[in-house]
């Protein structure tokens, strides 16, 4: 035994420090501290989720945050029920899986739900000159969305359970993302981690509380419309007026200290490409490429040039990494297992254990492996269980979802249905291989093939819409579920464990997520627009486009043929950097960056830009620190603003009134107003 020793001191084993605790039961880890604690962790990082992406379009990963606040919460409970001398189970690691597990569930259902994307993209506001064609118009309704996200959410889920074996076990696929917060996850359970991470929980609620004081003090000054610190001229009035100014949002400052710089400068080259060579040529082509005092029209003034360039970009972005991620997926599949790693896996083969494991590392890993293997392997859900869960809700689904949408028909359901299996099946493999998940790109494909197929008539834009949000949510959930499971493989949790936690979360943001969007929908009343929603009339834009009806402006597509080669330059030249290992790969902007660019307004990247200098600086002063909070702080800004600007939704609903108002005037303007003020009586 005295090699196991030295095993557990040179070898880095991970399982051998828990080697002799019992694997908890489902029982003893879906508790209802856990569920407790899931659905108040769920519904607040829910509502952050909500803003972000419905102002931004841009949502950072909320794995690290929830494993975190996951932690601290069950602990706070627990030292609760110590405080008051009442008997609670141990909080384990395979307990913190399944809180993380429902709570990225809840979250992730504003991103497969459509809400900033195929839902508000069906309404009028984003079918702008459009709005007349009722047969396309539908507006959100929460009766309508609930039904329709229970509807959609669950196939991915079922569908991809017979296949976990096959990625996890046979093809060792990596799923970056699980695979780190499984490792924080573990971190956490052992004291050195635990005293970690009540730092940076203690760096996180400074940051959110100080976020949230921030906003009411906010709201104090918006009294009248165009007040606040919101609309601060900081590069002066006539840069105001074109929409470059700073916000003071926390959120998108959280966003930039946490998105590779490169996105952010991407998004500042987009912006400026946009205004430096498009504006200087749509000038001088005025009447030529859109017509002179033409009202304001959607698709055929100078904004449809603008928005469907970055649309060019962003299919051609995404059909590039779909095919390559598919051709690498293909790749892989076709070369045999490691066997080595399969023999230290398999009970059975322990004479090509002891040959294959060499050294002390390399017998540390196969004791995880192992280790990891056989828990896995444990409380298997039959495959024909849930291949028959997946024919119910098919079916259910393709009776219901034409109720709901009257456009469709339950042919055009059925289609997707017999789909989905093999795209959620390519996407979570491709999803182990680079960490993106690209259920947004088999959703705009699944929109061309509706759209050539059903063209413009009799509600076509909604049949592609909702088509796409079918397939979004099954694909995008089915990923996520997968990398959830890798997350348990590291934690040893069990499959069953970690599919019954995504099911309760789902559930959960079925109902929370479409409430959160209601609330600040709610708001976005008379002139006060709250909502900028870039990504709605991304997605209306492609099922126009994919209709191949003729509705556009003369030259947007000559202009966005050429915007598309050139987004294909970009990311060839890219992966070869990649291949060739070239320094000027870190050089070279991101493609998506700069197609948001084209979106989002300009004061969005601003304040990622604040965030990304910040970054810049604190590493550059003092690195560990940097490493160790700098996810804590941008957590807690992005929650902190999310939440202060659900409350003032609130108090926007409830009709309270700001008390004062404060306005940002050039310096005649002021002389007038000076004026003014001196011919009133004096009290």
């Amino acid at each position: 035994m005295e090699h196991v020793d030295d095993w557990t001191q040179d070898g880095i084993s991970t399982e051998r420090a828990y080697e002799g605790e019992p694997i908890p039961s489902l029982s003893e880890t879906i508790t209802p501290r856990s569920l407790m604690v899931s659905l108040i962790l769920g519904t607040t990082l829910s509502v952050v989720a909500m803003e972000v992406s419905l102002n931004s379009g841009i949502l950072p990963s909320l794995s690290a945050p929830a494993g975190l606040l996951g932690f601290f919460f069950s602990h706070a409970w627990i030292r609760i029920l110590d405080f008051f001398k009442v008997s609670h189970m141990p909080f384990t690691r395979q307990e913190n899986t399944v809180v993380q597990t429902c709570i990225i569930a809840c979250c992730a259902i504003t991103y497969s739900g459509g809400f900033g994307t195929y839902i508000l993209a069906m309404g009028k506001n984003a079918a702008g000159g459009d709005a007349r064609d009722r047969s396309n118009i539908v507006e959100p309704s929460l009766r309508r969305l609930i039904p329709f996200l229970f509807l959609i959410s669950f196939a991915g889920l079922v569908i991809v359970m017979p296949f976990k074996k096959v990625m996890i076990i046979r093809h060792q696929l990596t799923f970056p993302s699980g695979i780190a917060t499984g490792h924080l996850i573990n971190s956490f359970h052992n004291p050195s981690g635990a005293s970690q991470a009540r730092k940076q929980v203690k760096m996180f609620f400074g940051s959110f509380g100080g976020t949230i004081i921030w906003s009411f003090f906010q709201w104090f000054y918006t009294a009248g419309r165009g007040c606040g610190f919101e609309t601060f001229p900081i590069f002066g009035l006539k840069a105001y007026a074109l929409g470059y100014y700073f916000d003071f949002s926390m959120s998108n400052i959280g966003i930039g200290m946490i998105c590779p710089h490169m996105i952010t400068i991407s998004m500042f080259v987009g912006n400026l490409l946009w205004w430096l060579v498009l504006c200087l040529s749509h000038t001088s082509n005025n009447g030529a490429w859109y017509a002179v005092n033409l009202k304001v029209d959607f698709l055929r003034d100078i904004t449809s040039y603008k928005v469907f360039i970055g649309v060019a970009m962003m299919i051609t972005d995404g059909l590039f990494n779909f095919l390559c991620i598919l051709s690498r997926t293909l790749w892989v599949m076709s070369k045999p297992c490691k066997q080595p790693i399969q023999g230290c896996i398999d009970n059975k083969a322990q004479s090509s254990w002891s040959l294959s494991c060499t050294n002390r590392e390399h017998v540390a890993k196969c004791f995880d492996d192992r280790r990891r293997a056989q828990v896995f392997m444990r409380d298997q859900i039959p495959n024909l269980v849930n291949i028959c869960y997946y024919v119910l809700i098919s079916i259910v689904s393709t009776i219901g979802i034409p109720f709901l949408y009257p456009q469709l028909r339950s042919y055009h359901i059925a289609l997707i249905y017999i789909s989905i299996p093999l795209c959620a099946f390519c996407n979570a493999y491709g999803m182990g291989i680079t960490d993106i998940n690209l259920a947004s790109s088999y959703g705009k494909l699944t929109m061309g093939i509706f759209g050539s197929w059903v063209g413009l008539n009799n509600g076509g834009l909604i049949i592609e819409l909702v088509a796409c949000g079918v397939m979004v949510g099954a694909v995008s959930n089915g990923a996520d579920l997968m990398q959830d499971l890798k997350t348990g493989y590291i934690t040893l949790t069990s499959p069953h464990v970690v599919f019954v936690s995504k099911m309760i979360g789902t559930s959960l943001g079925c109902i929370i997520s479409p409430m959160v969007f209601w609330i600040i929908y709610g708001c976005n009343t008379g002139n006060k627009n709250i909502l900028e929603v870039p990504y709605a009339k991304v997605y209306r834009s492609i099922a126009m486009l994919t209709t191949g009806e003729n509705v556009l402006a003369e030259d947007t597509k000559r202009v966005c043929w050429i915007f598309s080669v050139f987004a294909l330059v970009l990311n060839v030249l890219r992966e070869v950097a990649k291949r060739k290992q070239w320094r000027v790969v870190s050089c070279i902007p991101s493609t998506v960056g700069i197609a948001v660019a084209f979106f989002v307004p300009e004061r969005i990247f601003i304040d990622m830009l604040v965030g990304c200098l910040l970054t810049f600086v604190w590493k550059r002063t003092n690195t560990n620190m940097a490493q160790m909070y700098l996810l804590a702080l941008a957590s807690g800004l992005i929650c902190g603003d999310g939440l202060g600007s659900l409350m003032s939704s609130v108090l926007t609903l409830l009709h309270a009134q700001a008390p004062m108002c404060i306005k940002f005037l050039s310096h005649i303007d002021n002389m007038k107003l000076d004026g003014f003020l001196k011919t009133l009586p004096t009290l």
